[in-house]
Order: structure tokens, then C-alpha cells, then sequence
């Protein structure tokens, strides 16, 4: 009887071995697919980009991305003012969203984690990445413009109110929430006797932020600057309100940072549906393009960064 039972009790442990191995398998293969779906549906937008983007390629070349002038009933495009516009807009809404994405973290993460004070700057953390963007154009158009345009008479610069300046504010509002979050998250992450063994040595709070959290945390502080700045390069709603929309390029850096421009995303909103003939479609979809390869190059230099720092 005792060994019936053992043998009953093997059998059992062994199907449901067998079972569990399907599963696993099962689930395996699945992960897989799904990799690969994305993988193919990446490739896909790639070549689709590529191919509606040939005749363009072919008539203007390698001149189209430092070309000055955007004319389309000249049949003249130029993708340099708006390559500037894009990468100068989501470079200095980085800069500003910096300071304040380390500041939430580690005031959240490390000062103060519970409390209703904790609690309310998270769900407003959480409400500025949920706003829609068209709202913070509206907001922009009310409220910033009009600073910006006292700022620009005291320069003595052009007072539009409009262009990088202010499309470079409400980008950095729009974006800190992303590198904040995941900030708060790392930070929180920090193993404890590593933080109590700098207490224990004498060292301040400071001193354990700077010399222990943020040496620990520093690549995925990194991963969440990347992430922040791929989201303000696809901005398109909230730019396309407050940038300006013009294809001219200033002379001097403050013409060209207060001054109205446009980036390639704000371009396409603006232009897709009124381009009446193949050229002008094609040089639109090639501006697509190029914002697919500035955000893949973005992207890789991010990456090699990280991995540099993970070795360090």
C-alpha cells in the first residue's frame, strides 16, 4: 500500500512537471513572437518612410537636410530650420526639466516618501503627464506668451511671444514628469545598509546623496533623462501651437532662440494635408524620416553612454 502510494504520489509530481513544462515553453515561444511582431512592425515603418520618401531622395539628395529654404511652390525644400528647431527645442526643455526631474526624486525618494505632502506632489507629478498636450498650448498661448513678450522687448530682441523660448518652457513641464518618476522609483531602490553604513561613518544626508544615491542610481537617472528627451523630440501638438511655424532661421543665436520657427513634427501637422502634388508629399515624409534617424542616433549615443557609466 505504501509503495502504491509513492508510486501515485511520483506520478502526479511528474505530470505536473510535464504540465509546468508546457507552460513554460509555451510562454517562452510567446514572449518571442511578440519581440519579434515588434521587432518586424519597427522594420515596417522604416521601409514604408523609405520607400514614400524615394522620390524626394532622388531629386533633392544629401542637399535636402542642410538646405535654408522651405518653398513648395518653388518646388525648394530644405530641412536644415527645422532639423535646428527640433533639436535646439528638445535640447533646452532637457536643460530646464533637469534640475527639477533630480530635485522631485530626491526630495520624493529619499527626504520625505510618505505623508500627504508625498502624496500630493506624486499626483500632481501624475496629472502634468496625463494633461493632454493641446491643453498645455492653450496654456502656453495665455499665460507664457505674454511673459516671453515682455522678456523679449526688455532683450531688445522682436517681441513675437511665439518660438523656441517659449515652446522650450512648456516642453520642459510636459517632460519632467518622466525622468522624475522613474528617479523617484531608483532612489527608493537604493539598498539600505549601503545608506546606514555612510550614516554610520558620519556622513550627513547630503553626503549620503551625493556620495552614495546618486553614484548608485546614476545610469537609470540617465535612462530617464534619454526617455524624457525622446518624448520632447515627438512633441508635436503643443510646439506646433507656440513655436511660430515659419521656415525662416534667424541670423544670431538670440534671433533664432526667441524668434518663431518650427521642428519637423510641427512641420508635417501643419503641411501633410495641404501638400497638392507627389514632391512636396514625398519631402514630407522625408522629413519623417529624418526625425526617425535623429531619434535612433539619440538613442544609440544615449545608450552608449549608459553602458560606459554601468562599466565605471
Amino acid at each position: 500500500m505504501y509503495t502504491k502510494t509513492l508510486n501515485f504520489v511520483e506520478n502526479k509530481r511528474l505530470e505536473l512537471s510535464d504540465s509546468q513544462l508546457k507552460w513554460e515553453i509555451f510562454f517562452k515561444r510567446l514572449l518571442i513572437v511578440m519581440s519579434a511582431i515588434l521587432v518586424l512592425v519597427i522594420i515596417g515603418v522604416l521601409v514604408t518612410l523609405i520607400q514614400k520618401s524615394m522620390p524626394s531622395i532622388k531629386s533633392l539628395g544629401i542637399g535636402f537636410l542642410w538646405g535654408k529654404v522651405w518653398d513648395p511652390v518653388q518646388n525648394i525644400y530644405g530641412a536644415y530650420p527645422f532639423l535646428i528647431g527640433t533639436l535646439l527645442t528638445s535640447f533646452t526643455a532637457l536643460i530646464i526639466s533637469i534640475p527639477f526631474s533630480y530635485a522631485i526624486a530626491i526630495y520624493l525618494g529619499e527626504y520625505n516618501q510618505k505623508g500627504w505632502l508625498s502624496d500630493l506632489l506624486k499626483n500632481a507629478i501624475e496629472l502634468i503627464a496625463a494633461v493632454p498636450s493641446i491643453i498645455y498650448g492653450f496654456w502656453g498661448i495665455f499665460v507664457l506668451v505674454p511673459i516671453v513678450r515682455s522678456l523679449e522687448i526688455k532683450l531688445g530682441v522682436a517681441p513675437f511671444g511665439v518660438g523656441i523660448c517659449t515652446s522650450s518652457l512648456v516642453l520642459a513641464v510636459m517632460i519632467i514628469p518622466y525622468s522624475a518618476s522613474l528617479g523617484i522609483t531608483l532612489i527608493r531602490m537604493v539598498p539600505s545598509p549601503l545608506k546606514e553604513g555612510a550614516y554610520a561613518l558620519g556622513a550627513t544626508r547630503f553626503e549620503v546623496i551625493r556620495n552614495v544615491v546618486l553614484p548608485f542610481t546614476r545610469t537609470g537617472l540617465f535612462a530617464g533623462v534619454l526617455l524624457s528627451l525622446g518624448r520632447a523630440l515627438g512633441e508635436t501638438m503643443a510646439v506646433t501651437m507656440l513655436i511660430g511655424n515659419t521656415s525662416a532661421i534667424g541670423n544670431s543665436f538670440k534671433e533664432i532662440f526667441f524668434g518663431p520657427s518650427n521642428t519637423m513634427a510641427s512641420v508635417i501637422a501643419n503641411e501633410f494635408n495641404e501638400a497638392d502634388h507627389d514632391l512636396y508629399v514625398s519631402a514630407l515624409i522625408e522629413l519623417g524620416l529624418v526625425l526617425f534617424f535623429v531619434t535612433v542616433v539619440v538613442n544609440l549615443i544615449g545608450k552608449r553612454v549608459i553602458s560606459k557609466a554601468s562599466k565605471n
